[in-house]
């Protein structure tokens, strides 16, 4: 049984109490009136002196009385019945505790030191790819029954160590080892804690786990360079992804505009084509109909309209007579006409 703090028990004060008597033999005559009276009187300021015990505010007491449980003392100053009648136990239920794993805390304080020696067996982990992995982790817990903690099983904070010790085992030996020492480490540790308390719950050891937290993930030092190498060409191809990304959403919304774009043209093409033929097409009908009507006048028509269309476009013009076969030259009087504006 560990010491929680509790007052002398009856055979201290047994064994103190014979102590003083041989003390007084050595000293005084037994056969006088007074030792008697002395001895009582070293007995009453005992009994006195271990009636009185205090409890600390974050502490809680375990009153037993002939060895059952009587009571919980709160923090304070208390009495209680001497000689070993009723024993008090303190148990820190105020204060978070925290074990440590993988390594141990070696001066506590603003730049802590830690240190390493001889844990390496607590701290290496077998992956569930068949990698080893280096882990450093706390269990930070409470105690919510102080009588459960201190007589429902002989070792609490060993028990607690081990069944955590187990929980963590089994939890990074059902992952790989780029989940334990990268995106997992948060989920891993929430699980050993729900799996840690339904444990301890059903040990009913009046535990409540707080916290189970990944302190350090780091593959085993033979092998920390090449796994640095991994990681970096991981960190790499994470990059190359993104860069690769990046271009993806910038290149292809400009390719989807540009064919959308040279869609709306060809759309529009096709209507315009659409409606100029659609235009002539009305009015080589209209034309039609009026050359049934009119046959000569509109084949004039057409056709002077077409020399006008087509004379302006040309150089030199000659007009043929059918009649005396010669040519009349017409002057270039376009020409003239445009060098005079000039």
């Amino acid at each position: 049984m560990q010491d929680w703090g509790q007052g002398p028990s009856a055979d201290d004060l047994e064994k103190k109490v014979i102590e003083i008597r041989e003390q007084f033999k050595q000293k005084f005559n037994p056969q006088r009136g007074f030792f008697p009276l002395v001895i009582l009187l070293l007995v009453v300021v005992i009994g006195a002196y271990s009636s009185f015990y205090e409890v600390d505010t974050e502490e809680t007491g375990v009153v037993l009385r002939f060895g059952k449980f009587a009571g919980f003392a709160d923090p304070g100053l208390h009495f209680k019945i001497p000689f070993g009648i009723e024993q008090v136990y303190l148990v820190p239920t105020g204060r978070v505790l925290k074990e440590e794993f993988g390594y141990r805390t070696v001066t506590p304080g603003v730049r802590s030191s830690f240190s390493k020696r001889g844990l390496e067996e607590e701290s290496l982990t077998l992956t569930g790819d068949l990698n080893v992995s280096d882990v450093e982790w706390i269990v930070q817990f409470q105690v919510s029954d102080p009588f459960k903690y201190i007589f429902k099983i002989q070792d609490p904070v060993g028990t607690i160590r081990d069944i955590c010790e187990a929980m963590v085992r089994k939890a990074i030996g059902n992952a790989n080892v780029t989940q334990v020492l990268t995106t997992e480490r948060a989920a891993l540790a929430g699980e050993i804690q729900q799996n840690l308390q339904q444990t301890l719950n059903q040990y009913d050891i009046g535990v409540r786990i707080v916290t189970v937290k990944f302190q350090d993930v780091t593959p085993p030092d033979p092998v920390k360079d090449a796994f640095n190498e991994v990681n970096e060409a991981e960190q790499q191809k994470e990059s190359l992804i993104f860069q690769a990304r990046e271009q993806f959403n910038r290149e292809v919304p400009r390719a989807r505009g540009e064919a959308k774009r040279a869609l709306q043209e060809a759309e529009g093409y096709a209507v315009e084509r659409i409606n100029k033929a659609q235009g002539e097409t009305n009015r080589f009908l209209a034309l039609l109909a009026e050359y049934k009507k009119a046959p000569e006048v509109t084949r004039r028509r057409i056709h002077l309209e077409t020399m006008e269309v087509i004379l302006p476009r040309l150089e030199e013009t000659y007009i043929m007579d059918d009649n005396n076969g010669g040519l009349l030259p017409l002057l270039p009087l376009r020409k003239a006409v445009e060098g005079g504006a000039k």
